[in-house]
């Protein structure tokens, strides 16, 4: 039989970390972070990383794992991911992957061959000359007109994503996000993808409160402290919470501003994931209220017991 595992997918803010935590006790399981940037360590506010208090003596993995000026990559994740899992399994638990990141998630539960996207140097060599010359913004523009779902998921000056983009579309022919999409969707477990939502101005709401409570915890301080240890140009200074802080530090704007930025990029974050996780993944959706969020987690605790049973 493949290894069930259970996935709690959906926007930021909607709740998916506590669900997780219930289900782990429930269940006799573990919990695998899905979030691209929770890797990072020295990252804790801006990416609402679990507290020990919040992980009530649950094992969480895929946390803390990388320094911020390490790069980290899907196909990384799902390697890790899929050897946790058979970890996890071994020791007669649950593997529970909780998170935002779709395409990680995607590709954890999913058969995603990676090693066919081989590395053309040559090609890059060429972009990074244009980039050099003409700027990141052109090479951008490039792709949102090649692909624009992979650009949809980027942001504009993440020039190494840009380029790995119009890389493989120069060397295949494909478009990066054409290319995801053939991905075959048998999966070597047997993933059961619960989903949470929430009322948009309720989500949103909550979003700006968030981050408000992040500047209070002391956002600003870690952004600063990450940027004098010199990680402006890495790739873990591109995330949301982080790089909107940098022009900023510089005085290009005011900290009103950076704050307005925040809370407006982590809102449209919000509807970009709940658009992929609908598209691209098997997901059983529950709309939560948070006034009534406990007896939500009761009926999804006891309707993953039916689904754990039937396979």
């Amino acid at each position: 039989m493949k290894p069930q595992v259970i996935s709690i997918v959906g926007p930021t803010a909607v709740g998916k970390s506590e669900l997780a935590v219930q289900v782990a006790h429930h269940f006799n399981g573990e919990v695998i972070s899905g979030d691209s940037m929770q890797i990072y360590k020295s990252m804790d506010i801006g990416t609402a990383k679990v507290t020990e208090k919040e992980m009530e003596g649950i094992p969480h993995h895929m946390i803390n794992i990388k320094e911020p000026n390490e790069s980290f990559s899907v196909a990384e994740f799902q390697e890790r991911v899929s050897l946790l899992i058979d970890e996890i399994t071994a020791r007669h638990r649950l593997p529970i992957i909780v998170g935002g990141t779709g395409l990680y998630i995607q590709a954890a539960l999913y058969d995603f061959n990676f090693s066919n996207e081989k590395r053309n140097p040559d090609v890059v060599e060429k972009l990074e000359q244009e980039a050099e010359e003409h700027g990141i913004e052109s090479l951008y523009r490039r792709l949102k007109t090649i692909d624009p779902a992979q650009a949809e998921k980027m942001h504009p000056n993440n020039k190494r994503r840009v380029i790995r983009a119009l890389e493989v579309y120069e060397t295949t022919g494909q478009t990066l996000s054409g290319n995801h999409d053939k991905q075959t969707q048998d999966s070597p477990y047997t993933p059961l993808l619960i989903g949470l939502e929430m009322e948009r101005a309720v989500l949103y709401d909550r979003i700006n409160t968030r981050v408000d409570v992040m500047l209070k915890r002391g956002l600003e301080e870690e952004v600063r402290s990450l940027y004098a240890r010199g990680f402006e140009d890495c790739q873990s200074m591109k995330a949301i919470g982080y790089k909107e802080f940098i022009p900023y530090f510089k005085g290009e704007y005011s900290y009103e501003r950076a704050v307005e930025l925040l809370k407006r990029n982590s809102r449209r974050y919000a509807k970009r994931q709940f658009t992929y996780f609908k598209n691209k993944l098997n997901v059983r959706w529950y709309n939560v209220n948070p006034l009534k969020k406990y007896d939500k987690n009761e009926k999804i605790l006891a309707e993953l017991a039916g689904m754990l049973e039937e396979t």
